[in-house]
């Protein structure tokens, strides 16, 4: 019989009970460099020493929930620091007794080995067994370097980070991430400032890797001081960011989400009408050299269809066909209701001004003259197209989490199930609830509750393929299409999502807390109309919800 492994949350508790267990251990250390300085109270090596200790007994003290030991850590290191930066001559005796006393204070504070809320071990599985990472789940699988010479740090922040998806990779030693990064280069690295080598060998080590390697690495840095000097050098290495310890996950997540941004724009999709098939190519080919995707129709009865398969961003339309005039067409598109709002532009040899303005009364975007300079032609589709792409994205797109709304997302749905009505892949439908969230905001405020929504739709966008829907389906419920996915896999893989959400940390005032979500699962392979295959979701989270929580349950 197997044994299992040990969970992050095992791992982290684990860490925790370490760290506690060394606090005697380090301060008699810290108690010798003291006798140390005592004797020789010129020495700065020993300042310098005294200074890195209490540096990371702060941060993981507070990372740890040790918060008055992290305090008291923090009032000694800016004493020390006070000194380092004044460079004056001899100590003084009082400032010895006061080091004196902030070393008494942090081992009172060990003594009382401080109360934190320690890790639950993990569930019993049965669909929660954990499905293996390389399944397909990660949508861009991002890597970030940690260097910390603090490793019960290093550990806490990689899991959380694994958690949103991230290849988090850790190292303790500037030069063992200098030796990574020239082997493999990251997507972004997150430094500590201060090292046992030095002050600032966070700092100097990437501003040194930052010149031998790529100026536009992004880097991150990360530390216990949150003083001017410190910032300072950190913008002067090339840190876009800087977080002072110990630092939230979400945002640290939406740091990197930002400097690490690999998808670029889907390029503008253009449905070029016109009856004359080399024309239509020939403006195609100028947009395609702009980036562009096109599609071109010579034939307008087939518009709607065209509308409908190709998901056009703008409509070039010549005005003059054989069997359908342009503002004729123009007026059958917007009898639409979803193609209200798509831009058309007329591109004709029509050169009457009245004329021009009567085709515009339709409604169209704008009016270009054949024949038309390339980059005129190339500006005023991609400034509308543009204009198109914000307009949907307003009216398709949740404003907190930026995912699709409840609308947009039914009738992706839709799409989805006529797709395999017509003989496409097999796809399952999974509806999400986040446990007990009514408590979050009697408990902790709204503004925090957005942050917990936030984060499940973090998780979920950044763990699943580019193929897959993610949509907030209203308040604390999110809704899920997995294409060409079976049944016992959704399972799989929306199990996983709830096990690395349930290992996110958030923070209030009241506390650090973690929160749970339920999930329901139908595949259209039972249910094959909308409305079925979205009540036997809706069906399964519910008894997830009267089973516990917590859980994921199959139709």
């Amino acid at each position: 019989m197997n044994t299992p492994k040990p969970s992050v949350q095992e791992k982290i508790a684990r860490l925790r009970a370490t760290f506690i267990g060394q606090l005697p251990e380090r301060i008699a250390a810290a108690r010798t460099l003291l006798a140390r300085l005592k004797a020789h109270p010129t020495d700065p090596a020993v300042i310098e020493e005294m200074h890195r200790f209490f540096h990371g007994l702060k941060g993981t003290g507070r990372s740890f929930g040790l918060h008055q030991l992290g305090v008291a850590a923090s009032q000694a290191e800016n004493w020390t620091a006070q000194r380092i930066e004044s460079q004056s001559g001899a100590i003084g005796a009082e400032w010895l007794d006061q080091l004196e006393k902030y070393l008494d204070l942090i081992a009172t504070m060990a003594d009382k080995q401080e109360q934190y809320q320690p890790v639950p071990p993990e569930e019993s599985r049965s669909v929660r067994e954990e499905s293996n990472p390389a399944d397909g789940m990660d949508r861009r699988g991002r890597v970030v370097y940690i260097c910390d010479d603090d490793m019960l740090t290093l550990e806490q922040l990689a899991s959380q980070l694994r958690c949103f998806g991230f290849k988090a990779m850790t190292f303790n030693d500037p030069r063992t991430l200098h030796a990574a990064v020239l082997n493999r280069r990251p997507d972004a690295v997150i430094m500590d400032i201060m090292f046992p080598q030095g002050h600032e060998a966070g700092t100097d080590a990437m501003a040194t890797l930052k010149e031998e390697i790529d100026q536009n690495l992004p880097v991150i840095f990360l530390s216990g001081r949150s003083d001017f000097g410190a910032r300072l050098a950190a913008v002067r290495a090339g840190g876009e960011s800087y977080f002072h310890k110990p630092a939230r996950a979400l945002e640290l997540v939406a740091a990197l989400d930002t400097l690490t941004a690999q998808q670029q724009s889907d390029p503008f999709r253009i449905l070029v009408v016109d009856d004359e098939p080399e024309i239509a190519q020939y403006h195609a080919l100028i947009l395609e050299g702009a980036g562009m995707v096109t599609r071109c129709l010579a034939e307008p009865a087939r518009i709607l269809d065209e509308l409908r398969d190709f998901r056009s961003d703008l409509v070039l339309m010549d005005m003059y066909m054989p069997s359908c005039h342009g503002r004729d067409l123009a007026r059958v598109i917007r009898q639409i209701p979803d193609h209200v709002g798509l831009p058309i532009v007329f591109l004709s040899g029509e050169t009457d001004r009245k004329k021009q303005d009567s085709a515009m009364r339709i409604g169209a975007e704008g009016f270009l003259t054949k024949p038309v300079a390339p980059d005129d032609l190339v500006n005023a589709v991609a400034v509308r197209a543009e204009r198109m792409r914000a307009l949907r994205s307003l009216m398709t797109r949740d404003s907190l989490t930026g995912l699709f709304n409840h609308t947009t997302t039914s009738q992706l749905l839709e799409n989805a199930i006529a797709s395999f009505q017509r003989g496409g892949a097999t796809l399952c439908f999974a509806m999400i609830d986040i446990d007990r969230f009514k408590s979050v905001n009697d408990t902790h405020g709204h503004p925090v509750g957005d942050q917990v929504i936030l984060a499940l739709s973090r998780v979920l966008s950044q763990r699943l393929r580019n193929s897959d829907v993610v949509g907030r389906y209203g308040g604390e419920e999110f809704a899920v299409i997995l294409h060409e996915t079976s049944l016992d896999r959704a399972a799989r893989l929306i199990n996983e999502l709830r096990l690395d959400f349930g290992r996110v940390q958030f923070h209030s005032a009241k506390g650090h807390f973690s929160c749970t979500f339920s999930a329901g699962i139908a595949s259209v392979a039972r249910h094959t109309s909308l409305e079925s295959l979205r009540e036997a979701a809706d069906r399964a989270l519910y008894l997830a919800k009267n089973n516990g929580r917590n859980r994921v349950v199959l139709d």
